[in-house]
């Protein structure tokens, strides 16, 4: 007897304490909306229905809802995708037509919102991104990004940041405006580049500039955390110190891919399926439920109708995406 009542008293204390997959799920209407690092442009197989967005079925709103147990979920990211396109539609660069205001996607008995935007406001992402491995050849132990964006001693890329975070605050008040009963997260960027160290065949970027990506990367979450916290009824969900590890010159540990283009695994400079594995299921901790390690091709929570396969890959490639 004593012995079966030490075993029931440890069973007790780990159910306490360990997140559980809900059988009834807790959540039951989850809309996502973001931009590419929330939609995952690259990442088998993509949306039949989001083909402009080259929105994935494994992009991370897929797996937190067969996390949490869901059957079906409503995504609204879009690659490419800033704050503003929370209010305007978006006519992304693939000829399949336009995307929705994100808003649109939201109805007053959503119970659960994930965001992940702000990188693309005032073209901070795709000015580092391009201007960087530009400017590398030309000192490639030195800083020639940050000094090409420091102007008259005035951090820009980082004064953009900083602006993004009011942005991202407006647009944390209109989802509560819409879903006022809704769980609302923000969630971070995953780290880009290492804390130390170079990988210049992965990432074409200056020794110095890489450490300076990383402050505007920090800075960015750093704004975005604020913007939760200013908010007053949004959970910041950090992604930085998750993704420790996992950058880009981590080889097989990596979340995120390097310079290349592949539309079979991810495009350049973006998640890996196993960066959105880790994004997903640190939601799902934050949340109080299990994370998986979703190995499945297809997600439970995507409709079948909408997966694409191999000839929707070469039709993207042929579209001029990845190019």
């Amino acid at each position: 007897m004593k012995t079966l009542r030490v075993i029931m008293v440890t069973l007790l204390a780990f159910l306490l304490v360990t997140p559980v997959a809900n059988a009834t799920p807790r959540y039951h209407r989850y809309v996502a909306l973001g931009d590419s690092y929330t939609s995952g442009p690259g990442i088998l197989w993509p949306r039949l229905d989001r083909l402009a967005c080259y929105t994935s079925t494994n992009n991370y709103p897929a797996l937190l809802a067969d996390n949490l147990g869901l059957r079906s979920y409503t995504d609204g990211s879009c690659g490419g995708a800033d704050t503003t396109n929370m209010l305007t539609p978006q006519t992304p660069p693939l000829p399949f037509g336009t995307h929705p205001a994100q808003f649109s996607f939201l109805r007053p008995d959503t119970d659960l919102v994930t965001i992940g935007i702000g990188g693309n406001d005032f073209g901070v992402f795709g000015q580092l991104t391009s201007k960087c491995p530009e400017l590398r050849p030309t000192d490639p132990g030195g800083s020639p990004c940050r000094s090409f964006h420091v102007v008259d001693g005035v951090d820009t890329m980082k004064q953009k940041v900083a602006m993004t975070g009011d942005r991202v605050r407006a647009v944390l008040a209109g989802v509560h405006e819409r879903s006022p009963s809704a769980k609302v997260l923000l969630v971070g960027y995953p780290r880009i580049a290492p804390p130390r160290g170079n990988c210049p065949s992965v990432l074409p970027i200056a020794d110095g500039d890489l450490r300076w990506l990383d402050d505007v990367e920090q800075a960015l979450n750093s704004a975005l955390a604020k913007a939760a916290a200013d908010d007053g009824r949004t959970t910041f969900v950090d992604m930085y110190p998750a993704s420790l590890g996992h950058d880009a010159c981590a080889g097989r540990a990596a979340w995120i891919q390097g310079k290349d283009n592949n539309l079979f695994t991810a495009i350049q400079y973006h998640p890996f399926k196993s960066g959105m594995v880790g994004v997903a299921n640190q939601i799902s901790k934050v949340l109080g439920v299990r994370g998986g390690a979703h190995e499945r091709a297809v997600p439970r929570s995507v409709d079948k109708a909408v997966v694409g396969d191999a000839s929707t890959v070469t039709l993207l490639t042929r579209s001029g995406h990845g190019r």
